[in-house]
């Protein structure tokens, strides 16, 4: 496999992403793993909706259990798993928050919907029940009737910068193969690992 990925990992992502989007129905769905301030992880499923020469990009409420934790601990990892064509990619690195513009410009992006259930869903925070998320759509539905329903303040982009990005091929025998890119000052340094 060494032979057959680019220098950059980012592009060899990008090739693969493209291959998986041609084959399968989520290719973007990729499992998101944080920790809060005392080390304790978490992971969930998000959607990759940005790759640029520095990393991934995802978007979320920012007041989301996710978001608290990369406030406070501001590093996380990514995997995208495509079964069907026996490829992994692992992302590990520093994660920013998106520009407002960037925030902006997929927010525009997003069905009327999505963007009505950002501003009546309070993620990752307790419910009394599917009643009272019923009403709050109902009043964001009111409240944004015949307008533009704008970007909140709490919710926006971040940026995985990829300091670490790994790629997996599926092997018979377990014998799969890895191969391992690491940032440093001058590029980056591709190694192959052991199954």
């Amino acid at each position: 496999m060494d032979e057959h990925l680019a220098d950059d990992p980012l592009k060899q992502l990008r090739t693969w992403l493209e291959d998986a989007r041609e084959a399968l129905s989520r290719p973007d769905a990729m499992t998101l793993a944080t920790a809060d301030p005392d080390g304790r992880p978490s992971a969930r499923v998000v959607l990759l909706r940005g790759l640029d020469d520095h990393g991934i990009t995802f978007f979320t409420n920012r007041s989301s259990r996710k978001g608290s934790e990369l406030e406070h601990n501001p590093y996380a990892a990514a995997v995208l798993h495509w079964w069907e064509l026996g490829r992994q990619v692992r992302i590990e690195g520093a994660v920013e928050q998106t520009t407002n513009e960037e925030s902006t410009a997929y927010w525009k992006s997003r069905p009327r919907g999505s963007q009505l259930a950002a501003w009546a869903s309070p993620q990752s925070q307790r419910l009394s029940g599917r009643d009272e998320l019923d009403i709050r759509v109902a009043e964001a539905e009111e409240r944004f009737a015949g307008v533009d329903v704008p970007l909140p303040p709490f919710w926006g982009g971040y940026r995985l910068v990829a300091a670490r990005v790994e790629f997996w091929t599926h092997r018979d025998d377990r014998l799969h193969d890895r191969v391992s890119y690491r940032r440093e000052s001058d590029g980056w340094r591709r190694e192959r690992l052991a199954p």
